[in-house]
């Protein structure tokens, strides 16, 4: 087996004690933690540096360079050791510790921007080095690569209908570039029209939840599609921490923040649902990427 054929064909599990606070309705969700770097990010950024090599964009002597809060970076850059390319990631510089520890371990370059100004400005600073310096760089751009989405219509929709039986209802998931979102639904949706594809947002610009956004307020990815949502969840941050929190001590899933969002959105989207409905999440990736976090410790739940 070939080390990138441990990405993608993630279980699908089903929250049982979550669940049963529901009128007969499944939550179920993506373990995307199985992937090769362990996250869901691995899925995209294989396409796209696979993409790159096909066209020839991605060739010997060329950097991998692009913009992450922390996941798709980690996967550039272990796929960039796999392949045989260095990697530079453009990071908001308030990105957690542990994140920018592995990068550190792969062997990437980090390169911290304002944390200000979040992911919209580790993306703009990634922009104009790479397009200062095109013969230097292979520049991604996974806010705007339908390599992307397109990885998840080929991959995690074909894997959700199938471990469903074709029997999901609804996908609910967050949005960072929107690719997840956008591959799976467009998928799910030509399995079956009925299927409800339900978008996650922070319920503030400001807010905690890593790698997701809050699409008023921020640049929108290109490949975004503002019709395809059948409607919208919001999450506040101090929801998303307590269903983290919940997650590891009653599933024994062990995942971050916006996994807890996701899963906190799975549930209330359920509360409105009649029985028999089966309610599909993505578990984006691991807790051991947040250990830092201070949350972990709190007792308000």
């Amino acid at each position: 087996m070939n080390v990138l054929d441990l990405i993608g064909n993630t279980p699908l599990v089903e929250l049982k004690k979550i669940s049963s606070e529901l009128n007969g309705v499944s939550i179920r969700a993506k373990a995307e933690s199985r992937n090769l770097s362990g996250s869901v990010k691995d899925r995209a950024a294989k396409a796209m540096l696979l993409e790159g090599i096909e066209s020839g964009k991605l060739r010997p002597g060329k950097t991998i360079i692009d913009a992450s809060s922390g996941n798709t970076g980690i996967a550039y850059a272990i796929l960039g050791a796999v392949l045989g390319y260095p990697v530079i990631i453009y990071l908001p510089a308030n990105a957690g510790r542990e994140r920018k520890t592995i990068l550190a371990c792969c062997g990437a370059a980090v390169v911290e921007t304002n944390p200000l100004e979040s992911s919209d400005g580790a993306f703009l600073s990634a922009k104009a080095a790479a397009e200062a310096d095109p013969d230097k760089y292979f520049w991604p751009n996974q806010y705007n690569n339908d390599a992307n989405w397109k990885a998840h219509y080929n991959g995690t929709g074909v894997e959700i209908w199938e471990q469903t039986g074709g029997k999901v209802t609804h996908f609910i998931t967050g949005m960072g570039t929107s690719g997840t979102f956008t591959g799976t639904s467009r998928r799910l949706k030509e399995y079956n029209p009925r299927i409800e594809a339900v978008a996650v947002q922070p319920a503030s610009p400001f807010h905690g939840i890593e790698g997701t956004k809050h699409m008023a307020s921020t640049l929108k990815p290109g490949f975004y599609d503002e019709t395809l949502p059948d409607r919208f969840v919001e999450v506040n941050t101090e929801a998303a921490y307590a269903m983290t929190r919940r997650l590891i001590r009653e599933e024994g899933l062990f995942v971050g923040i916006s996994s807890g969002a996701n899963v906190q959105a799975a549930l209330d989207l359920g509360r409105t649902l009649p029985p028999g409905s089966i309610v599909v999440t993505v578990l984006c990736d691991n807790g051991f990427r947040y250990l830092s976090e201070e949350f972990w410790w709190l007792n308000n739940d």
